[in-house]
C-alpha cells in the first residue's frame, strides 16, 4: 500500500501514520508467507527427487491437518492412520496449542495456500478484474460448508484409516509438485480439477477456500473460540466507521464485534491497522472460554460521536 510521502523533519499526520504502519504489516506479513511458501516448495522438489524408498517427508506430511485427521482417528477407533508420518502429528498438535494462545495466525500468516490466495487477490486488483460480493444470507450460509467438508473428510478417513483427503486437497494438489514430475491426467484430473475452482473461485473473491471450504478452517474456527488472545473492539471507542472491514481478506465485520471479532478471523491483523480511532480495535488478553476478562476501554472524552464518525471537540 503506498504512503504519502514526506520531507525529512516533517511530522507525519494520523492519516499517513496509519497508512505507514499498514504498509509494514502487510508487507512484514508477505515476508513470512513468502517464507513458510518457500520452505514448503524445497520439502517438495526434495521429496519428488528423493530416490524410492527415501526419507523425505512429502508435503502432506507437512500440513497440520493430517494431524487432526490421525488425532480423530486414534479417539474413535483407538488406530493410527496407516504410513502417517510423525510430523502430521507433531505439526497438528502445535498448531492447535498456538490457536488456544494466540488465535488463528496459522492462515493469516503461515498457510502456504493461503499465501497463493492473497497473490490471487493481488492479481485481480492489479488487473482490475470484478470481485464478487455475495449477500450477507448468502455468504453465512456458505461457510458452514467447511464444515461439511470437515465432516466428510472425518468421516472418510475414520472409514478407511487413510488420509483420505490428500487425494483431494488444493493445497498438497499445489505444492506436492506432482503436476509438474509426475503428470498424469487420467489419475489426478479429479484433483487438478479442484484445484482449478478453487484457485478461479479465489480470483473473484477473496480467499475463496479459507472462507466457504477449508475443513482446517471449520477446526480453527471452533478453536479460537478458546483462544487466549482476540481481537476485540470496544463500542465506546468505535465510531462505526467501518474502516476496519474493507482490508479484511475474508470478509469479517470487524465494526459489528460483540465485542470479539468473528472466530473465523485468520489473524492477519490489517483491521487492526486500519482502524483510525486509538483504542477501538486491539488484540487483547487473556480472554477466558470466548469472555471478556478486563472492562471495555473508556471512549476519550474529546472525541463524540457524530453519524458514522467522529470529530473533535473545539
Amino acid at each position: 500500500m503506498p504512503t504519502t510521502p514526506t520531507r525529512p523533519g516533517h511530522k507525519l499526520t494520523r492519516a499517513q501514520s496509519r497508512l505507514r504502519q499498514m504498509a509494514r504489516l502487510k508487507g512484514t506479513r508477505r515476508l513470512v508467507q513468502l517464507a513458510f511458501a518457500g520452505w514448503i516448495l524445497v520439502a517438495a522438489v526434495r521429496h519428488q527427487l528423493a530416490p524410492i524408498g527415501g526419507e523425505t517427508a512429502s508435503v502432506d506430511a507437512l500440513c497440520p491437518f493430517g494431524g487432526v485427521e490421525t488425532l480423530v482417528t486414534w479417539v474413535t477407533t483407538g488406530h493410527f492412520i496407516s504410513k502417517t508420518h510423525p510430523s502430521n502429528l507433531i505439526l497438528g498438535l502445535a498448531v492447535l496449542a498456538a490457536t488456544l494462545l494466540v488465535g488463528n495466525v496459522f492462515c493469516g500468516w503461515i498457510c502456504p495456500f493461503g499465501a497463493v490466495q492473497d497473490a490471487l487477490s493481488w492479481l485481480k486488483r492489479k488487473a482490475h478484474l470484478p470481485e464478487v460480493t455475495l449477500p450477507a444470507a448468502w455468504d453465512k450460509a456458505l461457510r458452514w460448508g467447511r464444515f461439511v467438508v470437515l465432516a466428510i473428510v472425518i468421516y472418510a478417513s475414520v472409514s478407511t484409516a487413510k488420509l483420505w483427503f490428500a487425494g483431494y486437497d488444493p493445497y498438497v494438489t499445489l505444492f506436492g509438485l506432482g503436476w509438474l514430475f509426475e503428470f498424469n491426467a487420467s489419475t489426478m484430473w479429479v484433483s487438478l480439477t479442484l484445484l482449478a475452482i478453487v484457485l478461479g473461485g479465489s480470483l473473484v473473491i477473496d480467499r475463496f477456500w479459507c472462507r466457504y471450504l477449508c475443513p482446517l478452517g471449520a477446526v480453527f474456527s471452533i478453536t479460537s473460540r478458546f483462544s487466549l488472545l482476540r481481537i476485540r473492539r470496544s463500542s465506546q471507542a468505535c465510531t462505526s466507521c467501518t474502516v476496519c472491514d474493507r482490508p479484511c481478506p475474508v470478509g469479517i465485520e470487524p465494526s459489528k464485534a460483540m465485542p470479539f471479532v468473528s472466530t473465523d478471523c485468520i489473524g492477519c491483523l490489517d483491521c487492526v491497522a486500519a482502524c483510525p480511532v486509538k483504542g477501538a480495535l486491539r488484540v487483547e488478553g487473556p480472554v477466558l472460554l470466548g469472555l471478556p476478562v478486563r472492562p471495555e476501554a473508556i471512549r476519550p472524552s474529546g472525541r463524540q460521536r457524530v453519524g458514522s464518525g467522529t470529530k473533535a471537540a473545539s
